[in-house]
């Protein structure tokens, strides 16, 4: 099989992530934080260098401030449930995850209100835009690092200067972002930064994370065991342990902290080179096709994503011959973010969108173009 679905989770994952799981599981597995023999201080230790070591890919400094979670999704509604509160205004954008909308059309009825500002057909942003949707009571401003449709990377380092110069908080989807662009949450000004492990960081599934920026006030989604003051009834607000309520996944986050240090090592920027480097030569296969419609901006502008249509096929179609007549995997539909593919022109169809990691190779992307022409030029008889 060639996998090309990495925008919905990297595959393969580093042999180090998985030694470094089995390790933990077989030897040492005890419940951090909660006792004070040997398998639990060192499961907690582990925990805490896995910790320190996603910090350090987001020049975060104080890991503390790092909650772990069991994916973006749970961190994203952590932070916007956790910091607005009924009378305050936010700022999104027509590109982002259901993650996003959702939580936001949910909080309508604690009257929170929302304006959205829209992206163009290639799903860019005007950071003036963003000017002009403020109101005298915005309290957020929340967008995604990058498209999950599109690739399109946002305008983060001008979104979050007009969010210092307002004093509005600045809150960043890393779905498609961490571990290909460069985060740096004290360079962009980012207030909240929600980001999966198992995405562009190679870890598991089941791991995720919230940044929370010291001066943030964040009230707690959920309540219960933590370990420390457990003869109070109130929930402790010390960071991190006051809001990883119950044990967590600690097998898994030790894992990811070997996937982050990986990635640290060859370097985000790095990886997001390669990748634009596998779509470009690709993208250029598809614009050479007259059956194909390809969607979004030039490589250079974008993660490693290609969205594309065969004309007269749907998308689900096309991904279904793919994955049963040429082994490749990749993903057909709407991607959970149903007003992106309103703004490009994709919402009735939706697309098919081929999403390269760093694993993947030139010959990966030359077998998925012959196998578009093939399909492509078969429908083009019919």
């Amino acid at each position: 099989m060639i996998y090309l679905d990495n925008a919905a989770t990297s595959f393969p994952k580093p042999r180090g992530m998985v030694a470094a799981m089995e390790e933990c599981i077989l030897k040492y597995c005890g419940n951090p934080g909660r006792s004070g023999h040997a398998m639990s201080m060192k499961t907690g230790e582990e925990v805490y260098q896995a910790r320190r070591k996603i910090a350090e890919l987001f020049n975060i400094s104080q890991p503390e401030r790092l909650i772990f979670t069991k994916n973006t999704t749970e961190a994203i509604n952590m932070g916007l449930k956790g910091v607005l509160r009924p009378g305050d205004h936010v700022v999104t954008t027509t590109m982002e995850h259901n993650s996003v909308l959702r939580p936001l059309k949910a909080l309508e009825r604690q009257s929170v209100s929302q304006s959205v500002v829209r992206a163009d057909r290639e799903g860019f942003l005007s950071p003036a835009d963003f000017e002009k949707a403020l109101r005298p009571h915005t309290r957020l401003i929340v967008a995604t690092a990058a498209s999950n449709v599109t690739g399109t990377k946002m305008p983060l380092a001008e979104i979050g200067q007009i969010a210092r110069k307002k004093g509005i908080l600045f809150m960043v989807d890393g779905a498609q972002g961490a571990g290909s662009m460069d985060l740096d949450v004290e360079k962009l000004n980012i207030d909240l930064l929600a980001f999966p492990g198992h995405k562009g960081l190679l870890g598991p599934m089941g791991t995720g994370a919230l940044y929370v920026s010291p001066h943030v006030k964040l009230t707690h989604m959920i309540e219960g065991g933590t370990g420390t003051e457990s003869r109070s009834r109130l929930q402790p607000c010390e960071f991190p342990e006051g809001y990883e309520a119950g044990t967590i996944n600690a097998p898994a986050i030790i894992g990811l902290g070997h996937s982050a240090e990986f990635v640290h090592k060859i370097g985000p920027e790095v990886i997001g080179r390669y990748e634009e480097e596998l779509i470009s030569w690709l993208d250029e296969c598809f614009d050479s096709m007259p059956y194909v419609e390809r969607y979004g901006p030039a490589a250079c502008r974008k993660t490693g994503i290609s969205l594309i249509n065969i004309r007269g096929m749907a998308a689900e179609e096309v991904t279904s011959i793919l994955n049963s007549q040429f082994g490749i995997a990749v993903r057909g539909g709407f991607h959970c973010a149903g007003l992106a593919h309103k703004t490009i022109g994709t919402w009735d169809r939706g697309a098919v969108r081929i999403s390269a990691g760093p694993f993947n190779t030139l010959n990966d992307m030359e077998k998925l173009a012959d196998a578009i022409r093939q399909i492509g030029s078969r429908q083009t008889a019919l």
